[in-house]
């Protein structure tokens, strides 16, 4: 199996410096770890792994970001790189957003700013491990 990616997006350098050191902490080398502070980096990041063999196989991003929502953001990928999957983190969508990002099948998950490690870990545990 060729190396596997998880792109971490917000636009806090803190949230996600904080993210990879958690995921790097619960998951060591078993994947490689990127981040973008925007939708548009973050595509191009994407891409950029791809072309370099590298199997982007899930994208954990905050929802409020300028520019772009991370729930469309997440569709975006979703159209483009449809086997890759999706974690949504926020501290400010309402529950009519949770849920039809949910129910549109794009997100694996919806955490809630301030994530809990152990919950974090045990998301990806479920959706990328065993991939």
């Amino acid at each position: 199996m060729g190396k596997r990616a998880i792109l971490c997006v917000d636009d806090e350098v803190i949230i996600l410096l904080s993210m990879i050191q958690e995921l790097k902490r619960s998951f060591g080398s078993r994947f490689v770890y990127e981040q973008a502070i925007d939708a548009e980096s973050a595509l191009e990041t994407i891409n950029d792994l791809e072309a370099d063999g590298v199997t982007v196989i899930l994208v954990i991003s905050d929802w409020l970001m300028p520019g772009i929502k991370g729930d469309e953001f997440i569709d975006l990928v979703h159209q483009r790189y449809p086997a890759i999957k999706a974690v949504m983190v926020t501290g400010h969508a309402d529950r009519e957003v949770i849920d039809r990002v949910l129910e549109g099948g794009s997100v694996v998950a919806v955490l809630e700013k301030p994530w809990r490690t152990s919950e974090l870990a045990a998301v990806i545990e479920r959706c990328c491990i065993d991939d």
